[in-house]
């Protein structure tokens, strides 16, 4: 059944459509558009199940009309027309990324970015990033400058099993007459699973859904079972093709409109675009001219689809260099950006991709083409590793300690200094206006190394005490003195865990017990709450638990902290009057605790910075002024503003703000005191944290003996 002569037959040549060539066009521009703004075409993503379904389409017609021509599959020739026409190309596009992340990205992205070149060249690039869409480690990070690789993966791993499948069920359905039922049930039996999997994955935890394989075979399975009922559809009436095929059409350019990053996608609503590709290619034939085929043969359609592979591939990296280098693009910006790398789109298309191709030599000899795969492959694995080995240089771990004054006073005669540096503790007690916080362009060192800041995290991170995205189920971890008679409950998302290291210190010093209750993006509030526009459940079941658990076992004190969400009211997003609604719901949650009894302390939301202040310390370490945005703006952003308003004048709630030790003058400098303030855009590292400790110890000692 199978042969593996190193001479294989020539492969079955399928008749070349120009509609399939014009819809590659379609798919590629819904993609680079979407990527340049959704506000041109919100759902751009749907070009990639475009393509999910033309490759299903595409492969299995091949596979099958080898098997029903010669009755075997050369797996060996397979192999050799995949390497030959997907592997070049990318190597090369991976071994220019890291050249463009040396000259143009901040370091601490290179680690990164050489992980994501050994994942995206090995085709597991998909199942990093699902890996990743779940991590609290990752939330913050800048979008991967090969996160476009995660289809190819998922196509080359559907390249991979499908020919073995498709042998198994040559072999159970022996005559030919047989053979074409059974394939059919094959695509069943995987297409179903894997739809039902992607309807409830999607529900369940979106993220990762969008990234795995299993969420997306169907899709390619969807294209193959067009293949295997093909010839039939060709003999359907002119008139019904014509209905069929532009109907499908007009399903794939309104999914696109109709769908955005809010939609429970993939999930069922993914069958818009592959429904609607799949009928188009299904009945373009039998429609002829008057069907899309007419439009999507067009010339200037089927040259785009011809460059197709190398648009997708070259315009992601491009876009995220430039919007690294020139801030923030306007989408007409982006879309220049995205227009120009038709450039190296066309270079690569005339000088890598078409003579090794169109090479005969490969042609008729598939191992030489196989080892042209296997070198580009091999060579950008090698590429990415060395990348890691010799340009990024791993930095020491995040300090444990830093000089934090002894709480309540100065230091006993003889007691040794305190190590490491002092961060918030060079300012004076009232820190506001101090020109020893502000913004200068050179220090004498960095403390956490900006190329490892993002490890420098609470300790509820390191030892997995912060319930993730996916996970409803609270994880009770104690700090500090643990069989303490005070017990301080510390409740909300990663804005509350990162003042655990100052409350930790506190804590020791004081004899207290901390209790802590915090969830990834799940802020501490009896209301339902969105995540990237959907209801997330997980939180509010996550809420109504630890409620529970703070009613039936009430802290001496609970400290709250909370980002800015959107909520969700009878299962849709709330937009108008969001933050009065916000107001209200965190007033509502806090009376309920002050009502049992609890003293409630709201820990004011620190800055929230637009642009990164760790890659923009990386890149400009002797221009640090230049990463000093103005206080007023990054501290209008965030959840602080509605913490205010809910905080006030309400009975048992007390408001500690220690933003002028964290950003004392009108600009807010990323290095103070040695110590760098941010760990991403949004939280503090935990270095700094813990040298705010006295004065959060100070704040609270006012609060315990009934100031306000």
């Amino acid at each position: 059944m199978t042969q593996t002569r190193s001479r294989p037959e020539a492969p079955p040549r399928a008749s070349f459509r120009g509609d399939i060539e014009g819809l590659r066009a379609l798919a590629v521009l819904l993609v680079l558009v979407g990527h340049a703004g959704s506000q041109f075409i919100p759902g751009g993503f749907v070009g990639v199940d475009v393509f999910f379904v033309i490759s299903g389409f595409l492969i299995t017609g091949l596979l099958v009309e080898e098997l029903d021509r010669t009755g075997r599959i050369s797996l060996v020739g397979f192999y050799a027309r995949r390497a030959k026409r997907l592997l070049p190309a990318a190597g090369l596009v991976l071994v220019v990324t890291l050249l463009l992340t040396y000259l143009f990205l901040p370091k601490v992205r290179f680690s990164t970015i050489a992980w994501d070149v050994v994942s995206s060249a090995l085709y597991v690039m998909n199942w990093r990033l699902a890996e990743q869409s779940v991590d609290y480690m990752f939330v913050d990070q800048a979008p991967s400058v090969l996160q476009h690789y995660w289809s190819l993966s998922v196509e080359e791993q559907f390249y991979l099993i499908w020919p073995l499948l498709l042998l198994g069920l040559a072999v159970l359905g022996g005559r030919r007459r047989l053979r074409r039922g059974v394939l059919m049930v094959g695509f069943a039996v995987v297409a179903l699973p894997s739809f039902a999997w992607s309807v409830y994955l999607t529900s369940a935890d979106r993220a990762p859904a969008y990234f795995v394989t299993t969420t997306r075979l169907w899709e390619l399975a969807l294209g193959g079972a067009v293949a295997i009922v093909g010839a039939r559809l060709h003999r359907t009436p002119r008139a019904l093709a014509v209905v069929f095929a532009w109907c499908g059409l007009v399903t794939v350019v309104a999914s696109a409109f109709l769908l955005d990053s809010a939609s429970a996608f993939p999930g069922y609503v993914a069958l818009l675009p592959t429904a609607g590709t799949a009928v188009v290619i299904a009945f373009a034939v039998a429609a002829g001219r008057a069907g899309p085929a007419g439009l999507l043969s067009l010339p200037p359609m089927r040259g785009v689809g011809a460059l197709s592979y190398s648009l997708y591939l070259w315009h992601w990296p491009l876009l995220i260099v430039a919007d690294y280098r020139f801030g923030e693009l306007s989408a007409s910006a982006r879309l220049a950006v995205v227009a120009l790398s038709a450039v190296p789109a066309v270079l690569t298309y005339h000088f890598v991709e078409n003579p090794i191709r169109r090479s005969q030599t490969l042609h008729w000899q598939p191992a030489q083409a196989l080892g042209i795969g296997a070198a580009c492959t091999g060579t950008a694995v090698i590429a990415g590793l060395l990348f890691q080995l010799t340009v990024w240089s791993p930095a020491r771990p995040p300090v444990s300690t830093s000089a934090v004054p002894p709480l309540g006073g100065s230091a006993s005669a003889g007691a040794p200094a305190p190590a490491g540096p002092p961060g918030a503790a060079v300012l004076r007690k009232s820190p506001r206006g101090d020109q020893a916080g502000r913004p200068v362009d050179r220090v004498d060192s960095i403390t956490p190394d900006p190329l490892i800041a993002a490890k420098d995290v609470p300790a509820t991170t390191r030892t997995n005490c912060h319930v993730q995205q996916n996970s409803s189920e609270p994880l009770t971890c104690v700090y500090g003195v643990k069989d303490a008679s005070y017990t301080v409950v510390l409740a909300g998302d990663s804005h509350a865990a990162q003042w655990l290291p100052a409350l930790e210190a506190v804590a020791v010093q004081r004899k207290w017990r901390v209790v802590t209750h915090t969830k990834s993006s799940c802020p501490f509030l009896a209301m339902e709450v969105a995540l990237d526009g959907r209801p997330y459940t997980s939180c509010t079941e996550w809420n109504q638990r630890v409620r529970g658990q703070l009613r039936a076992d009430p802290p001496d004190l609970l400290l709250v902290g909370n980002s800015h969400y959107l909520t969700v009211r009878d299962g849709e997003l709330v937009t108008r009057d969001a933050h009065d609604i916000l107001v209200t719901g965190l007033r509502n949650t806090w009376r309920e605790m002050t009502g049992i009894g609890v003293p409630v302390v709201v820990l004011r939301d620190p800055p929230y910075h637009r642009r990164d202040p760790v890659e923009c310390v990386s890149a400009n370490p002797d221009r640090l002024t230049r990463c000093a945005p103005p206080r007023d703006e990054v501290l209008a952003a965030g959840g602080g503003i509605a913490q205010e308003r809910a905080a006030k004048g309400q009975p048992g709630v007390h408001l500690v703000d220690l933003n002028d030790a964290i950003c004392p003058t009108d600009r807010c400098a990323p290095v103070i005191g040695g110590v760098l303030v941010y760990r991403d855009t949004n939280h503090l590292t935990a270095t700094y944290a813990r040298t705010l400790a006295p004065r959060l110890d100070s704040a609270l000692a006012t609060v315990r003996t009934g100031g306000s």
